[in-house]
């Protein structure tokens, strides 16, 4: 599919916040005008969520020419906003960059949350500051979809401005959603942390921090190697999520660049892939690059943190990746090779979401080392964290919202998070399940990715009705989603927020 020009005409997505400006006011005066100059023009405005509604959002992303995702402080942390760049940037790599994403900013030049700043930073974007810029606005869009490009580069943003020295908890709120810094106030510390903590101070681990989305798994990531690097040891740490898709799609791009990404973070002279064996394969060549030029010369235990390890569930070199690392594993018990693979440490974080795509268990590396469940939130972590929130909820209310939520922490943040920006306590509760409120956006995301999973979806609506789910193949890839949990061996709904919506919507 090409890019239209000026003699054709486009099909047109437009990805914002609902019910919330000047996402909506603008993205609405956008819909109009491009539809007023002939092109076909899609916007999630009034549509009821239901099976309709997700075919709808999904085909229109994947058939567009064009999707133009409108920025602010609040959309860039929108789950739905999020969904819909997923959708275009999985649709791009498939029909040679089409749909085209066209970022407009709304009075916002600060940075992007991850992963969005993984996606969209390197775009080209419009820049919205107040109503006059409107027309201006439009008229660089529709120049863009003729094939032109936006005015705007991502190194004219400013940078994020910060009080130095304020003191800690004098900072601004945190949007819940993304990775806490090592010192944020707002950081609830679980068993898992104290977990982590112990398994790092040792020589020769392989410490794996699993869970569903959203349930702090970074944040504990960079906690540990913190503590990591205060006890002497040295640290690498890829973001495999920033990984490009052409580095995805090639087994010796990707091997060459881990190794360039790691000699740059521990500062040595050479480049790594240069020197490349051709008679070896990649995993050979990186293996002996970490064992000569790592191992063997550091004075210091080494640290290997991989974080989004599952995002290599699509490409298909997983399997000689996740091999290796189970190799350097095994290494260390190696008479031959311990004293030196004794001194590697492996970090992994990865989601389980993506565990419906793993068909050969035996050679995944999240079955060897020490494997870290994440769990929600007790109600005593619920009453602190209302504490340091100020206490928006008095005690029942506090047992109500942990009934509610169960402690899930993305939702359970971003309750006390609505609450402090002025949201009442009655307000949440009796909007709770509703398309439009405090959840919404969340919820009816989870809704459009189980569009392309009938099968998951009726299992659900089982669980959710009370009658918990017997086939445990569907039961273990609903957990790993963080839809279900088990409750005295049977699967229930993994809070009350999730039972009713989908208990309603299915």
């Amino acid at each position: 599919m090409a890019i239209p020009t000026t003699r054709s005409l486009a099909k047109v997505f437009v990805s914002y916040k609902r019910n919330s400006d000047p996402d909506e006011s603008v993205a609405r005066q956008i819909f109009e005008a491009l539809q007023r100059q002939g092109h076909q023009v899609f916007i999630d405005r009034t549509m009821t969520v239901g099976q309709q509604w997700a075919e709808e959002i999904e085909s229109n992303v994947r058939k567009s020419d064009c999707l133009i995702v409108v920025l602010t402080s609040g959309s860039c942390h929108s789950e739905m906003v999020r969904g819909e760049v997923e959708i275009a940037r999985d649709q791009a790599a498939k029909s040679a960059g089409v749909p085209r994403i066209l970022p407009v900013r709304l009075a916002y030049t600060g940075p992007l949350p991850y992963p969005l700043n993984a996606w969209l930073d390197s775009l080209q974007y419009a820049l919205w500051r107040g109503d006059t810029d409107t027309p201006r606005v439009i008229e660089e869009l529709g120049s863009a979809i003729a094939g032109g490009s936006l005015p705007q580069s991502a190194d004219e943003m400013a940078p994020a401005s910060a009080e130095a020295g304020s003191p800690l908890h004098s900072a601004p709120l945190p949007p819940p959603g993304g990775s806490l810094d090592v010192d944020d106030p707002w950081y609830i510390h679980r068993d898992s942390d104290a977990a982590a903590l112990r398994i790092i101070a040792m020589q020769g681990v392989t410490l794996v921090i699993k869970g569903s989305r959203q349930m702090g798994k970074s944040s504990l990531l960079v906690r540990t190697l913190s503590a990591a690097l205060d006890s002497g040891k040295r640290c690498a740490l890829i973001d495999f999520q920033m990984l490009g898709q052409d580095t995805l799609r090639s087994g010796s791009v990707f091997f060459r660049r881990l190794a360039d990404f790691v000699a740059d973070q521990l500062e040595l002279p050479h480049h790594p892939a240069r020197s490349w064996d051709a008679g070896l394969s990649d995993s050979q060549n990186f293996t002996y690059f970490i064992e000569s030029q790592i191992l063997r010369r550091l004075d210091a235990p080494f640290v290997l943190a991989i974080d989004e390890a599952d995002i290599l569930f699509q490409a298909d070199f997983l399997y000689d990746f996740f091999g290796m690392l189970r190799s350097w594993h095994n290494a260390r018990a190696n008479p031959l090779r311990r004293k030196t693979w004794k001194k590697l440490d492996l970090l992994l974080v990865t989601s389980t979401e993506p565990y419906l795509f793993i068909d050969r268990d035996h050679e995944s590396p999240f079955n060897v080392g020490e494997v870290l469940p994440l769990s929600d939130f007790s109600l005593a972590q619920v009453e602190n964290l209302n504490t340091l929130h100020d206490v928006p909820l008095f005690p029942p209310e506090v047992n109500r919202l942990y009934e509610l939520l169960h402690g899930q922490p993305y939702l359970t943040r971003k309750a006390l998070y609505v609450l402090r920006s002025g949201l009442t306590p009655e307000q949440l509760f009796s909007r709770a399940s509703d398309d439009t409120g405090p959840f919404g956006d969340h919820l009816r995301n989870f809704f459009l990715r189980l569009l392309n999973h009938p099968d998951l979806a009726y299992a659900l609506k089982q669980v959710a009705l009370g009658h918990g789910c017997a086939d445990p193949r569907l039961a273990y890839r609903l957990q790993g989603a963080g839809l279900v949990r088990q409750e005295s061996g049977k699967v229930v709904s993994r809070c009350n927020l999730y039972a009713h919506y989908f208990r309603e919507r299915l």
